[in-house]
């Protein structure tokens, strides 16, 4: 009966912690294949592949030696795949601590050198930030409606060139045209209830 009783609850652990282990695959470049493992935090929604590989499709003419801002990193979907594609340096910034630490993990599996980790919230990193980046990923946790405040303090504090290009991802009922003038919509489309842009400054 304890022997039973050891191996139901052995059973059980072995079960809940089968259900609550995430991964993310990178699809293209040098990691090509490797599986990112990510927590099971609230609002952490890695894009999916299909609507990765068409930004990564749009993006790929620009990425080799671009450096990268990964604003909302999450899974690191995006930045590590950005790395794997050629990208010089990536910024990626996350505030919750779970998530964090598997960013860590990531990146010393990864050997990913030219990814830089920062615990912090995005406000306070690009109100302290003076590097004017290439390509920006903005994907913020939908209901948190940030979208429009990051979009404003990339353009107030110049952290965009002329050349820079924009990805954002957001609910679909979000009105994305509440952006800054000079940013110019040149890709949009939808996936469910994902709308994701690319963006270009004027």
């Amino acid at each position: 009966m304890f022997i039973l009783k050891k191996w139901s609850q052995f059973w059980w652990v072995a079960k809940l912690n089968k259900s609550t282990r995430q991964s993310v695959r990178i699809i293209g470049g040098q990691w090509r294949g490797r599986r990112l493992s990510f927590p099971d935090v609230e609002g952490l929604r890695p894009t999916p592949d299909r609507i990765r590989e068409t930004v990564f499709n749009w993006l790929q003419p620009h990425l080799y030696e671009a450096v990268c801002l990964d604003l909302f990193s999450g899974s690191g979907a995006l930045g590590f795949e950005a790395a794997s594609r050629g990208a010089e340096h990536v910024d990626m910034i996350e505030l919750d601590l779970q998530a964090y630490k598997q960013l860590q993990t990531n990146k010393t599996m990864l050997a990913a050198e030219q990814c830089a980790l920062f615990r912090q919230p995005a406000q306070q990193f690009l109100n302290t930030s003076t590097t004017a980046y290439d390509i920006v990923f903005l994907d913020p946790p939908f209901q948190a409606n940030l979208w429009s405040e990051m979009a404003n303090l990339l353009t107030e504090r110049k952290l965009l060139h002329k050349d820079s290009l924009v990805y954002l991802e957001s609910n679909k009922y979000q009105n994305v045209e509440q952006l800054p003038e000079n940013w110019h919509l040149i890709k949009d489309k939808q996936a469910g209830d994902v709308r994701y842009c690319l963006f270009a400054m004027q």
